[in-house]
């Protein structure tokens, strides 16, 4: 079965508003076993949106719509659809009720033209809007389907979680499942050239790598019958993957990179503080994120200046008039600092240049050096990161957790 996406409204079209109801609803019907090939935006014109709702037709089984529905004159969805169906509209009474009663427990007048949010052509599925005035509704004619919902996401998203999904489920006798695999530290070109054959050999599952904050992801999906038997068609595909690139795979579906860092220092017993200089304590905030962090977790510093690296941390004045702020020397007496002041068994420090200025053509901006002291044993990685400065710090952070994670596996 396939499905199509259209929503409605010139605000979409013009980019004051961002469309996030296309992509939860496409991830919804994956989920249901039903293909989404086409999603388009149309804005309110009642010639355009009856050619998209025609067009849609001949080649989906179901149209969804979102937005449309107020009571105002340019929201023409549900007219348009019934048009497109040559179907009249009355209204219904039940509907006008709870358009009523809305407005009366808000202590709001209600005036005329709300009613129009109650018309319906007759034997359509109406759908309850418990978030706000404008019902959706279900329209069916010679195999083919409208399903019209609201535009505002708090009352789209719950109508179709509690009336559109059950009743979709019934039409659909398979499902898909997905299993995402989150990598870091390998390049999309790079991953792709170790699993091409077994992207090439996949029609069902499917694997799909894309890129998602900062790191890469492998989205393996499958349809069957039921989920037992899609987890089962999945498992033995990131078994494979694993055996080609299981390093850079720190975790599977929506565990975090500081979970999984988190969860290790706490099951080796492994007391953990930071220096921080061009992150300004990211680090310390990532990690702090993981509820539990605090068994481990003694303390962070934000050393941003060399005063700060000298009297905070112990790094030798020589070293940094010799090798500068920015440095693999430095970064290594940085974590040997900081486990020392505080007595921890690990230590993560990061040192670089964000930019957008400071950058010279030995050490241009993007430069990272990044230390993890391990219980006497000091390791400085050096990185080139692009990006603004935001972005910059972001990377550093991202890159210190994988390093860390890197070497708790060795232990």
């Amino acid at each position: 079965m396939k499905a199509e996406i259209i929503s409605v409204g010139t605000e979409i079209i013009l980019g004051d508003i961002v469309n996030t109801n296309a992509t939860y609803l496409a991830k919804e019907l994956a989920l249901l076993g039903i293909d989404v090939y086409y999603q388009s935006s149309v804005g309110d014109n009642e010639d355009r949106l009856i050619n998209a709702f025609e067009e849609g037709l001949k080649r989906s089984d179901i149209i969804i719509t979102t937005g449309g529905l107020g009571p105002t004159n340019d929201d023409i969805t549900k007219e348009v659809a019934c048009k497109v169906f040559n179907q009249k509209m009355e209204i219904d009474k039940n509907s006008l009720e709870k358009i009523e009663e809305f407005f009366y427990k808000l202590g709001i007048e209600m005036t005329e033209n709300n009613k129009k949010q109650a018309y319906f052509p007759k034997g359509a599925i109406i759908l309850k809007n418990k978030n706000g005035t404008a019902p959706g509704a279900i329209l069916k004619k010679d195999k083919k389907y409208i399903i019209i919902l609201p535009g505002p996401p708090k009352e789209m998203k719950l109508m179709f979680e509690d009336e559109v999904k059950p009743y979709l489920k019934d039409m659909s006798n398979e499902i898909l499942v997905s299993r995402t695999l989150k990598l870091f530290g390998i390049g999309e070109a790079v991953l792709e050239s170790k699993i091409i054959d077994i992207i090439n050999e996949q029609n069902n599952p499917t694997i799909a790598p894309y890129i998602s904050n900062m790191e890469l992801r492998l989205r393996i999906t499958a349809k069957s019958d039921n989920e037992e038997n899609a987890n089962n068609m999945i498992e033995p595909i990131i078994e494979k993957i694993k055996d080609r690139v299981g390093k850079f795979i720190y975790a599977q579906d929506n565990i975090s990179m500081e979970t999984v860092v988190s969860k290790m220092l706490i099951e080796k017993k492994l007391t953990i503080s930071t220096a921080e200089s061009c992150t300004g304590g990211l680090v310390s905030a990532t990690l702090i994120n993981y509820p539990g962090i605090s068994s481990v977790f003694m303390e962070g510093c934000v050393t941003y200046s060399n005063e700060s690296k000298i009297n905070r941390l112990g790094v030798n004045p020589n070293t940094l008039e010799e090798y500068g702020a920015v440095s693999e020397e430095t970064a290594r007496e940085m974590a040997k600092g900081i486990a020392k002041n505080f007595n921890t068994n690990v230590a993560i420090s990061t040192t670089g240049i964000a930019g957008p200025e400071g950058g010279t053509s030995d050490k241009p901006v993007g430069l990272v050096y990044i230390g993890i002291y391990i219980n006497g044993k000091t390791t400085v990685n050096k990185y080139i990161l692009h990006g603004n400065r935001e972005e910059i710090r972001l990377r550093a952070t991202k890159n210190a957790l994988n390093d860390l994670r890197l070497r708790l596996l060795e232990l």
